[in-house]
């Protein structure tokens, strides 16, 4: 008997410390836990959140992103502009009755680094900071001194002066050469071999003279603008970002539990919902779907729930619109809680069995 009891004994302690195991690991899992119907509450880790049901009330507003004076001013500082000759492009030169002057200039006339050309008769003539048509004039009135029927003509053979840089999400990152053709913020990320599937063509910063501007295709297209009405200039630095930095993360019952990205054109609650192939259907509890939602700039974080064993909540859903780094979280079951914490249990009722047999 005493040997009986002792074994009891043993088995008991064990069976207490397996709970004691099986219920931390129980209760460390995910769950919604009790949250009030609505309004405002402080977490235990000091958070404060904002709980309210998803009904048309309550709807977000639709984001839509409006000019601000950074980007207006950039708009209208990028506008289409004749091409000014640089430091480092190759000029040719011709001038038409007069084939042998311009012969040893037959690979053409290089700008140096103050801007200026060496031309046979005149000398230096200064070249960069001007257009085509306007060096052109000058060069043939400095010419009408030494030559009776001056008519030069001028192109560039070789745009080697200004240039812009692109990296991040594109297919051919690098430095590109601005010719004579002004080159578009659509036309600059088509130089680069457009952007890789997982580029984020709403998230496009583009670096001018020290001043960092985000610009996103989508919302420019909402302000009523367009990244046609923005041009590279000499020095600009263009970075594409990735899709990384713009997801929505689903936890719970899902029957797809992986990021989902937010494409340009955006996504709802609803689509979410689909891209994670929906609930679970043996273990999510369908009544309550979460969104966790920071807030930019406040210390609250929104908690929004919706019942979707409604047919009418799925409306809801599709005009929910989704924001980058939005947590979608659906709660198991009760049953599916138990029928876990009864998997838990079963191994240490096992081991019970076995002592107490011995």
């Amino acid at each position: 008997m005493r040997l009986s009891t002792m074994l009891l004994s043993t088995a008991y302690l064990i069976l207490m410390s397996l709970l004691a195991g099986c219920a931390t690991t129980i209760s460390s899992g995910l769950k919604a836990g009790e949250l009030p119907p609505s309004g405002a509450f402080v977490a235990d880790n000091g958070i404060q959140f904002n709980v309210q049901p998803l009904t048309l009330a309550t709807l977000p507003p639709k984001q839509v992103s409006r000019p601000n004076s950074d980007l207006s001013h950039l708009i209208k500082a990028s506008g289409r502009t004749d091409y000014r000759i640089t430091q480092g492009d190759i000029l040719s030169i011709i001038l038409v009755g007069y084939p042998d002057i311009t012969t040893a200039g037959a690979s053409g006339y290089p700008v140096d680094q103050q801007g200026f050309v060496q031309f046979p008769l005149i000398g230096r003539i200064k070249a960069s900071g001007i257009s085509v048509p306007q060096f052109t004039a000058n060069l043939r009135n400095q010419l009408q001194r030494y030559l009776k029927y001056s008519d030069p003509q001028v192109k560039i053979i070789e745009y080697r002066g200004n240039k812009f840089f692109i990296d991040g999400e594109v297919k051919q990152p690098g430095e590109f050469k601005i010719a004579d053709a002004p080159i578009s913020l659509y036309g600059a990320i088509s130089m680069a071999g457009g952007a890789t599937p997982t580029g984020d063509s709403n998230n496009i910063v583009l670096s001018r003279k020290g001043v960092t501007y985000n610009i996103g295709l989508q919302s420019l297209r909402q302000m009523g603008s367009s990244a046609n009405q923005i041009y590279v200039q000499d020095g600009d630095s263009i970075h594409v970002n990735s899709q990384s930095r713009n997801k929505v993360y689903v936890l719970g019952e899902f029957g797809k539990v992986e990021p989902v990205p937010i494409l340009e054109q955006g996504i709802s609650l609803a689509q979410v919902l689909g891209e994670s192939r929906g609930l679970d259907s043996n273990t999510a509890n369908a009544a309550k779907i979460y969104v966790v939602r920071d807030q930019a700039g406040s210390q609250s974080t929104n908690i929004y729930y919706v019942d979707m064993q409604a047919i009418t909540s799925f409306a809801l859903a599709n005009r929910f619109e989704m924001q980058p780094n939005d947590i979608v979280y659906v709660d198991p079951t009760g049953l599916t809680r138990w029928n876990r914490i009864i998997s838990s249990l079963l191994p240490s009722t096992s081991a019970v069995s076995v002592l107490s047999g011995l």
